[in-house]
């Protein structure tokens, strides 16, 4: 892993980018998780696995900040989860990319880091989170009473909505990638 300037300032760019995707959350999480994962892919792809994995880790920060989340002010733990189960996919993308020879490589590791990546908060959301700290969110909540609805909305939110946000993510970063690719083998920059 060699940290340069070019490096540097394409994560940067791909960050903005998700950055400026999380204004959009409030609208649907099917924009903006798309678009996330997306520049987590594309990160790991262009630049390598430390821009990924950086993407990974500053994104739900800045969504906190942009958006807020009841949830991720009650439960500190729920970053954590959230910036684990973007860097295993970008793990995962970089391993199948970097480590396997195989010809469809890059789809197998994006449909395995999306899956894994939700099996990951899934599990632990729905059955170790939630189970634990779910009742701080009440305190977090305009309306305590809606508390059971929030956590129904929470669980689905953190398991099959990662997987379908991860899916059409990396579906989009292999349609990016394609030419992407052939540009930047061509010694043009990002």
């Amino acid at each position: 892993m060699k940290l340069t300037t070019k490096g540097l300032a394409q994560t940067a760019l791909l960050l903005a980018i998700c950055i400026v995707s999380q204004y959009f959350k409030n609208l649907s999480v099917y924009i903006t998780g798309p678009i996330v994962n997306t520049t987590i892919i594309i990160a790991v792809l262009a630049v390598g696995l430390w821009s990924g994995v950086l993407i990974s880790i500053v994104a739900p920060i800045t969504a906190f900040f942009f958006t807020g989340s009841p949830i991720m002010a009650a439960i500190p733990l729920m970053f954590f989860v959230v910036m684990a189960g973007n860097a295993i996919l970008a793990v995962s993308v970089w391993y199948f990319q970097e480590k396997q020879s195989f010809k469809w490589r890059l789809p197998a590791g994006l449909v395995v880091g999306s899956v894994l990546k939700a099996i990951f908060m899934g599990a632990v959301v729905v059955l170790i989170i939630l189970p634990i700290f779910g009742q701080n969110v009440a305190s977090k909540l305009p309306k305590p009473e809606a508390l059971p609805k929030v956590l129904a909305t929470a669980k689905v939110t953190f398991s099959i909505t990662q997987l379908i946000t991860a899916l059409i993510g990396s579906v989009l970063a292999y349609i990016i990638w394609i030419p992407l690719k052939k540009y930047l083998k061509s010694g043009q920059d990002l």
